[in-house]
């Protein structure tokens, strides 16, 4: 049971990556088709990732309402209408509006399934279960590159992938009896208390350290993923082909590096793989910045992912130690709601930075980031250890 369960559930973490690379796949080939600017993409990841952070934040009454196995299979076939509703749709209103439920399935399940995983499982899976992810993100261009050239369109690409959701969740739907706390109580649900409110969540000693450290790796990660190419080309000379190789090995380091983090991470603990993590990815980033050579900005991109690879995985699986197995689901939620924030506004401010500034910031921003990222950490880390003062 425990094994199959398993088995079950990085199936779900490949179905989790599976949607979230499909749009910058199709998109050259749909803003065309579609009649719109080739801007018009970030309207419709901004509805996506609104959706997330609603989601995200209404996962704990969720989770407790219909329980951790549930609330995955109805968020997966959510996800699966919405790419459906992806491939029948022939204008860009269509679009944002199946982004709504495309949004609020993506981060109902994250929430759910990573506090699930942490609860149950250690941190070595949480590592793998995250390179399952990647492996998720990397399949579905593949897929949609293959409808492309065969003459099928993006909209067989999406009703590709949507089938695939939909198995998956068939699948989840029946495994729902699996889906049981080791102590007795049904479906991953921790305990009988009602669901807390954001003041509420924003109280537990020490959340707001770990809001901020989220905020900072996702900010981190999509940034640098997102304007590496640009950085590359247009602030460094190299050429298109090659700054576009190297910045697809930024994402291949973190998918590897959570690979053989998993061999680690039980021995070295959560809060020693984030504090490497951090380390390393600043000291990535310092290579990207040296000026002498074109061939330290290469390998620093890679070396960024490897750095990044730990942290996403060990911060949630450090939730429930750092602040107790009755707020790990409150806690992740917002966690992912801060993550998600930090994805979807930092990159575009880089954006804009680098547009009226110069391209040569992004080192310097990301490092800023990093350092946050290290701050709040260790801070947090030092206020846990003190001992609790007694209101009494």
């Amino acid at each position: 049971m425990y094994s199959l369960l398993l088995a079950i559930i990085y199936i779900a973490f490949i179905s989790l990556g599976l949607p979230d690379s499909l749009l910058g796949s199709a998109w050259p080939t749909m803003y065309g088709q579609l009649g719109v600017p080739v801007s018009f993409a970030g309207g419709i990841t901004m509805i996506i990732s609104f959706g997330t952070i609603v989601s995200s934040l209404l996962s704990d009454t969720l989770t407790r309402k219909l329980g951790a196995g549930l609330v995955t299979a109805i968020s997966v076939l959510a996800t699966a209408v919405a790419l459906f509703g992806f491939s029948i749709s022939n204008s860009f209103f269509a679009l944002c509006l199946w982004a709504i439920p495309y949004g609020l399935g993506a981060g109902a399940v994250d929430a759910a399934l990573n506090n699930y995983v942490a609860l149950h499982y250690s941190s070595r899976h949480m590592s793998w279960l995250h390179c399952f992810w990647g492996v998720g993100t990397a399949v579905s261009p593949y897929i949609m590159s293959y409808c492309l050239t065969g003459g099928l369109g993006w909209h067989r690409g999406y009703s590709f992938v949507s089938l695939l959701q939909v198995i998956l969740a068939a699948v989840l739907f029946l495994s729902l009896p699996l889906w049981k706390k080791r102590d007795g109580n049904p479906d991953g649900s921790t305990e009988t208390q009602p669901p807390r409110s954001l003041p509420q969540i924003l109280k537990i000693r020490g959340i707001k350290y770990m809001l901020l450290a989220f905020f900072g790796y996702s900010a981190l990660e999509s940034t640098a993923g997102l304007w590496a190419s640009s950085y590359l080309a247009e602030f460094r000379g190299i050429s298109s082909d090659t700054a576009a190789r190297f910045a697809s090995l930024f994402y291949l380091g973190i998918t590897f590096g959570r690979f053989l983090c998993g061999f680690i991470s039980d021995r070295i603990g959560d809060k020693n793989m984030i504090r490497s993590g951090i380390l390393v990815s600043a000291f990535g980033v310092i290579l990207v910045a040296f000026p002498l050579d074109n061939a330290f900005a290469l390998i620093g991109l890679i070396v960024i992912g490897f750095g990044c690879a730990p942290v996403y995985p060990s911060i949630i699986h450090s939730t429930p130690a750092n602040f107790g197995k009755e707020n790990s689901q409150a806690a992740i939620g917002v966690q992912m709601a801060s993550a998600y924030t930090g994805t979807t506004l930092m990159p575009p401010l880089f954006g804009l930075l680098g547009e009226h500034i110069s391209m040569g910031l992004y080192p310097f921003y990301l490092l800023f980031f990093a350092l946050l990222m290290l701050v709040v950490s260790e801070g947090m880390n030092r206020l846990l250890a003190k001992p609790k003062v007694s209101k009494n």
